[in-house]
Protein backbone atom coordinates (compact mmCIF):
# COMPACT_ATOMS: atom_id res chain seq x y z
CA UNK A 1 0.00 0.00 0.00
CA UNK A 2 1.17 3.37 -0.97
CA UNK A 3 0.71 7.25 -0.42
CA UNK A 4 -2.08 8.46 -0.53
CA UNK A 5 -3.69 5.45 0.97
CA UNK A 6 -0.52 4.90 3.65
CA UNK A 7 -0.29 8.27 5.55
CA UNK A 8 2.70 7.38 8.19
CA UNK A 9 2.03 10.77 9.31
CA UNK A 10 -1.48 10.19 10.70
CA UNK A 11 0.14 8.12 13.75
CA UNK A 12 2.35 10.98 14.72
CA UNK A 13 -0.52 13.84 15.02
CA UNK A 14 -1.26 13.46 18.44
CA UNK A 15 0.74 12.77 21.34
CA UNK A 16 -1.70 10.00 22.36
CA UNK A 17 -0.91 8.33 18.89
CA UNK A 18 2.55 8.02 19.68
CA UNK A 19 2.63 7.16 22.89
CA UNK A 20 0.06 4.02 21.79
CA UNK A 21 2.68 2.88 19.02
CA UNK A 22 6.14 3.36 20.63
CA UNK A 23 8.17 0.60 19.87
CA UNK A 24 10.80 1.34 22.85
CA UNK A 25 10.18 3.02 26.43
CA UNK A 26 13.02 3.72 28.95
CA UNK A 27 11.79 2.72 32.48
CA UNK A 28 13.31 3.65 35.50
CA UNK A 29 14.33 -0.32 36.04
CA UNK A 30 16.29 0.02 33.12
CA UNK A 31 19.06 2.49 35.13
CA UNK A 32 22.11 1.67 36.72
CA UNK A 33 23.60 4.20 39.23
CA UNK A 34 27.39 4.40 39.65
CA UNK A 35 28.70 5.60 42.68
CA UNK A 36 32.62 6.39 43.84
CA UNK A 37 33.61 5.76 47.11
CA UNK A 38 36.47 6.98 48.96
CA UNK A 39 37.88 6.71 52.97
CA UNK A 40 37.03 8.99 55.42
CA UNK A 41 33.79 11.34 56.06
CA UNK A 42 32.00 13.82 54.82
CA UNK A 43 34.16 13.53 51.89
CA UNK A 44 32.56 15.34 48.65
CA UNK A 45 34.96 15.96 45.73
CA UNK A 46 33.15 16.91 42.56
CA UNK A 47 34.62 15.78 39.56
CA UNK A 48 35.27 19.26 36.92
CA UNK A 49 34.76 16.48 33.71
CA UNK A 50 31.76 15.59 35.26
CA UNK A 51 29.34 17.93 36.68
CA UNK A 52 27.40 16.10 39.23
CA UNK A 53 29.39 13.33 39.86
CA UNK A 54 31.64 13.01 42.73
CA UNK A 55 34.04 10.73 44.75
CA UNK A 56 31.99 10.77 48.45
CA UNK A 57 32.90 8.71 52.17
CA UNK A 58 30.22 6.04 52.72
CA UNK A 59 28.48 8.14 55.25
CA UNK A 60 27.16 10.55 51.91
CA UNK A 61 26.98 7.51 49.73
CA UNK A 62 24.51 6.51 51.56
CA UNK A 63 22.54 9.29 51.42
CA UNK A 64 23.01 9.47 47.48
CA UNK A 65 21.92 5.54 47.52
CA UNK A 66 18.88 6.19 49.52
CA UNK A 67 17.65 8.94 47.17
CA UNK A 68 18.56 7.25 44.20
CA UNK A 69 16.44 4.29 45.68
CA UNK A 70 13.29 6.43 46.48
CA UNK A 71 13.51 7.21 42.73
CA UNK A 72 12.85 3.84 41.88
CA UNK A 73 16.12 2.89 40.59
CA UNK A 74 16.95 -0.61 41.38
CA UNK A 75 20.78 -1.43 41.17
CA UNK A 76 23.96 0.95 41.87
CA UNK A 77 27.60 -0.15 40.68
CA UNK A 78 30.39 0.79 43.40
CA UNK A 79 34.09 1.84 41.79
CA UNK A 80 36.37 2.04 44.48
CA UNK A 81 39.42 4.66 44.91
CA UNK A 82 41.78 3.16 47.74
CA UNK A 83 43.99 4.50 50.71
CA UNK A 84 46.84 3.51 49.31
CA UNK A 85 47.79 2.64 45.77
CA UNK A 86 50.42 -0.58 45.15
CA UNK A 87 52.08 -2.52 42.34
CA UNK A 88 49.22 -5.58 42.95
CA UNK A 89 46.69 -3.08 43.95
CA UNK A 90 46.22 -4.69 47.39
CA UNK A 91 43.22 -2.98 48.35
CA UNK A 92 41.04 -4.18 46.01
CA UNK A 93 41.08 -8.02 47.74
CA UNK A 94 40.88 -6.13 51.21
CA UNK A 95 37.94 -7.42 53.26
CA UNK A 96 38.13 -4.07 54.99
CA UNK A 97 38.79 -1.99 51.67
CA UNK A 98 36.90 0.46 50.68
CA UNK A 99 34.61 -1.55 48.41
CA UNK A 100 33.33 -4.03 51.15
CA UNK A 101 32.81 -0.90 53.69
CA UNK A 102 30.82 0.54 51.18
CA UNK A 103 28.92 -2.70 50.37
CA UNK A 104 28.30 -3.86 54.19
CA UNK A 105 26.50 -0.53 54.69
CA UNK A 106 24.58 -0.82 51.72
CA UNK A 107 23.08 -3.73 52.40
CA UNK A 108 22.68 -2.76 55.98
CA UNK A 109 21.35 0.39 55.21
CA UNK A 110 19.13 -0.14 51.87
CA UNK A 111 18.34 -3.33 51.41
CA UNK A 112 16.33 -2.49 48.71
CA UNK A 113 18.99 -1.59 46.30
CA UNK A 114 21.22 -4.55 44.15
CA UNK A 115 24.35 -3.65 44.69
CA UNK A 116 26.73 -4.21 41.77
CA UNK A 117 30.84 -4.04 42.52
CA UNK A 118 33.23 -3.01 39.60
CA UNK A 119 36.18 -5.82 39.58
CA UNK A 120 39.32 -4.69 38.46
CA UNK A 121 42.60 -3.37 39.68
CA UNK A 122 42.97 0.26 37.99
CA UNK A 123 41.39 2.06 40.70
CA UNK A 124 43.99 0.29 42.91
CA UNK A 125 47.44 0.01 41.08
CA UNK A 126 50.11 2.71 41.45
CA UNK A 127 50.69 2.12 36.93
CA UNK A 128 46.69 2.40 36.45
CA UNK A 129 47.29 -0.50 34.53
CA UNK A 130 44.30 -3.00 35.06
CA UNK A 131 46.22 -6.05 36.36
CA UNK A 132 49.44 -7.26 37.38
CA UNK A 133 52.87 -5.94 36.02
CA UNK A 134 55.96 -7.68 34.76
CA UNK A 135 58.74 -6.99 32.74
CA UNK A 136 56.66 -3.80 31.37
CA UNK A 137 53.80 -5.75 30.51
CA UNK A 138 50.47 -6.65 32.17
CA UNK A 139 50.23 -10.43 32.50
CA UNK A 140 47.30 -12.44 32.42
CA UNK A 141 47.39 -15.10 34.90
CA UNK A 142 48.50 -13.59 37.45
CA UNK A 143 46.11 -11.06 37.25
CA UNK A 144 42.75 -13.25 37.02
CA UNK A 145 44.29 -14.52 40.41
CA UNK A 146 44.12 -11.22 41.97
CA UNK A 147 40.49 -10.46 40.45
CA UNK A 148 39.33 -13.78 41.66
CA UNK A 149 40.20 -12.27 44.99
CA UNK A 150 39.08 -9.30 44.91
CA UNK A 151 35.32 -10.90 43.75
CA UNK A 152 35.45 -13.13 47.00
CA UNK A 153 36.51 -10.21 48.72
CA UNK A 154 33.23 -8.44 47.60
CA UNK A 155 30.62 -11.07 47.68
CA UNK A 156 31.61 -11.73 51.27
CA UNK A 157 30.50 -8.63 52.48
CA UNK A 158 27.23 -9.13 50.29
CA UNK A 159 27.59 -7.67 47.14
CA UNK A 160 24.69 -8.86 44.78
CA UNK A 161 26.60 -8.89 41.28
CA UNK A 162 29.99 -8.70 40.58
CA UNK A 163 31.52 -7.04 37.11
CA UNK A 164 34.38 -7.77 35.81
CA UNK A 165 36.03 -5.11 33.78
CA UNK A 166 39.82 -5.97 33.63
CA UNK A 167 39.22 -7.86 29.93
CA UNK A 168 41.74 -10.71 31.03
CA UNK A 169 40.95 -14.17 29.13
CA UNK A 170 39.29 -16.71 31.30
CA UNK A 171 38.54 -14.50 34.65
CA UNK A 172 34.49 -14.95 34.32
CA UNK A 173 35.36 -19.06 34.92
CA UNK A 174 37.81 -18.72 37.89
CA UNK A 175 35.65 -15.98 39.09
CA UNK A 176 32.66 -18.26 38.72
CA UNK A 177 34.20 -21.37 40.21
CA UNK A 178 35.69 -19.68 43.48
CA UNK A 179 32.12 -18.04 43.86
CA UNK A 180 30.96 -21.31 43.95
CA UNK A 181 33.23 -23.15 45.80
CA UNK A 182 33.05 -20.57 48.67
CA UNK A 183 29.44 -21.10 48.71
CA UNK A 184 28.31 -17.67 46.68
CA UNK A 185 26.08 -20.11 44.04
CA UNK A 186 23.64 -17.44 43.77
CA UNK A 187 26.23 -14.40 43.33
CA UNK A 188 25.40 -12.68 39.91
CA UNK A 189 28.16 -12.04 37.60
CA UNK A 190 27.97 -9.26 35.05
CA UNK A 191 30.67 -9.36 32.66
CA UNK A 192 32.15 -6.50 31.04
CA UNK A 193 32.44 -8.93 27.54
CA UNK A 194 32.84 -6.36 24.93
CA UNK A 195 34.54 -3.54 26.69
CA UNK A 196 36.71 -1.49 24.07
CA UNK A 197 39.70 0.44 24.13
CA UNK A 198 37.85 3.72 23.95
CA UNK A 199 39.33 7.22 23.89
CA UNK A 200 35.43 7.91 25.74
CA UNK A 201 36.72 6.75 29.27
CA UNK A 202 38.88 10.12 30.41
CA UNK A 203 37.16 12.07 32.51
CA UNK A 204 36.20 8.55 34.30
CA UNK A 205 40.13 8.13 34.69
CA UNK A 206 40.10 11.65 36.39
CA UNK A 207 37.61 9.70 38.73
CA UNK A 208 39.13 7.13 39.85
CA UNK A 209 42.93 8.44 39.21
CA UNK A 210 43.70 5.70 36.77
CA UNK A 211 45.36 7.10 33.79
CA UNK A 212 48.33 4.28 32.86
CA UNK A 213 51.84 5.55 34.00
CA UNK A 214 53.04 4.11 30.60
CA UNK A 215 51.88 2.62 27.75
CA UNK A 216 47.83 2.03 27.66
CA UNK A 217 45.46 -0.50 27.33
CA UNK A 218 45.17 -1.61 23.65
CA UNK A 219 46.88 -4.97 24.55
CA UNK A 220 44.05 -6.30 26.69
CA UNK A 221 40.49 -4.02 25.86
CA UNK A 222 39.22 -4.03 22.45
CA UNK A 223 40.03 -2.89 18.84
CA UNK A 224 37.00 -0.16 18.17
CA UNK A 225 37.62 -1.31 14.73
CA UNK A 226 36.35 -5.31 15.37
CA UNK A 227 32.99 -6.09 15.92
CA UNK A 228 33.11 -10.29 15.33
CA UNK A 229 35.83 -10.01 18.20
CA UNK A 230 33.17 -8.94 20.26
CA UNK A 231 30.55 -11.54 19.85
CA UNK A 232 33.81 -14.27 20.70
CA UNK A 233 34.16 -12.36 23.60
CA UNK A 234 30.83 -12.68 24.47
CA UNK A 235 30.26 -16.18 23.56
CA UNK A 236 33.21 -16.97 25.56
CA UNK A 237 32.48 -15.14 29.34
CA UNK A 238 28.81 -17.05 28.55
CA UNK A 239 30.28 -20.52 28.19
CA UNK A 240 32.39 -19.20 31.19
CA UNK A 241 29.14 -18.98 33.51
CA UNK A 242 28.78 -14.88 32.90
CA UNK A 243 24.93 -13.97 34.00
CA UNK A 244 24.50 -10.92 32.04
CA UNK A 245 26.57 -9.69 29.81
CA UNK A 246 28.14 -5.87 28.75
CA UNK A 247 29.06 -4.00 26.02
CA UNK A 248 31.16 -0.66 27.02
CA UNK A 249 30.99 2.22 25.79
CA UNK A 250 27.11 2.47 24.33
CA UNK A 251 26.30 5.39 21.82
CA UNK A 252 29.50 4.54 19.59
CA UNK A 253 28.84 0.88 20.01
CA UNK A 254 25.61 0.64 18.89
CA UNK A 255 26.15 -1.49 16.46
CA UNK A 256 27.79 -3.89 18.58
CA UNK A 257 24.95 -3.70 20.96
CA UNK A 258 22.35 -5.04 18.18
CA UNK A 259 24.56 -7.90 17.35
CA UNK A 260 25.03 -9.17 20.28
CA UNK A 261 21.27 -9.35 21.72
CA UNK A 262 20.50 -10.75 18.04
CA UNK A 263 22.99 -13.52 18.45
CA UNK A 264 22.31 -14.42 21.85
CA UNK A 265 19.36 -13.27 23.76
CA UNK A 266 20.43 -12.96 26.74
CA UNK A 267 20.45 -10.11 29.83
CA UNK A 268 22.54 -7.24 28.15
CA UNK A 269 23.72 -4.04 29.81
CA UNK A 270 25.37 -1.29 28.11
CA UNK A 271 27.22 1.55 29.89
CA UNK A 272 27.00 5.14 28.62
CA UNK A 273 30.45 6.00 29.98
CA UNK A 274 32.21 8.88 30.93
CA UNK A 275 32.86 10.53 27.75
CA UNK A 276 29.39 10.48 26.46
CA UNK A 277 27.94 12.51 29.54
CA UNK A 278 30.89 15.10 29.74
CA UNK A 279 29.98 15.43 26.04
CA UNK A 280 26.26 16.01 26.58
CA UNK A 281 26.93 17.78 29.73
CA UNK A 282 29.34 20.33 27.98
CA UNK A 283 26.68 21.29 25.22
CA UNK A 284 23.97 21.54 26.91
CA UNK A 285 25.77 23.90 29.66
CA UNK A 286 27.15 26.35 26.64
CA UNK A 287 23.38 26.07 25.40
CA UNK A 288 24.03 24.09 22.11
CA UNK A 289 21.66 21.30 23.32
CA UNK A 290 18.60 20.58 25.54
CA UNK A 291 19.93 18.19 28.03
CA UNK A 292 16.65 16.30 29.18
CA UNK A 293 15.92 16.16 25.71
CA UNK A 294 18.71 14.45 24.24
CA UNK A 295 19.71 12.57 27.60
CA UNK A 296 16.40 11.05 27.41
CA UNK A 297 16.88 10.51 23.22
CA UNK A 298 20.41 8.34 23.91
CA UNK A 299 19.09 6.67 26.27
CA UNK A 300 16.12 5.26 24.11
CA UNK A 301 18.86 4.26 21.25
CA UNK A 302 20.82 2.30 23.67
CA UNK A 303 17.72 0.65 24.48
CA UNK A 304 16.49 0.59 21.36
CA UNK A 305 19.69 -1.07 20.22
CA UNK A 306 18.38 -4.13 22.56
CA UNK A 307 20.12 -3.14 25.94
CA UNK A 308 17.96 -4.72 28.89
CA UNK A 309 20.13 -2.61 31.60
CA UNK A 310 21.91 0.82 31.09
CA UNK A 311 24.80 1.91 33.56
CA UNK A 312 24.82 6.23 33.52
CA UNK A 313 25.96 8.86 35.18
CA UNK A 314 22.13 10.02 34.39
CA UNK A 315 20.09 7.78 36.39
CA UNK A 316 19.09 10.08 38.91
CA UNK A 317 18.02 12.84 36.63
CA UNK A 318 16.67 10.28 33.90
CA UNK A 319 14.98 8.76 37.06
CA UNK A 320 13.01 12.56 37.83
CA UNK A 321 12.57 13.10 34.19
CA UNK A 322 10.79 10.04 33.40
CA UNK A 323 9.04 10.27 36.91
CA UNK A 324 7.62 13.54 35.44
CA UNK A 325 6.72 12.33 31.35
CA UNK A 326 5.82 8.34 31.87
CA UNK A 327 8.97 7.31 29.55
CA UNK A 328 7.57 10.13 26.81
CA UNK A 329 10.86 11.89 25.54
CA UNK A 330 10.30 15.46 26.47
Amino acid sequence: MSFPLDRPRRLRRREVFRRMVRETVVSVNDLIYPLFAVHGAGVSQEISSMPGVVQQSVDLLIKDAHEAAALGIPAVILFGIPAHKDATGSEASDDDGIIPRAVRALKEQVPELAVITDVCLCEYTDHGHCGVVEDGAVQNDPTVERLVAEALAHARAGADIVAPSDMMDGRVGAIRRALDADGFVDTVIMAYAAKYASGFYGPFREVVQSIPQFGDRRGYQMDPANAEEALREVALDLEEGADIVMVKPAMPYLDIIRRVKDTFHRPLAAYQVSGEYAMLKAASRAGWLDEDRVAIESLTAIKRAGADLIITYYAKEAARWLRHTGGVLP
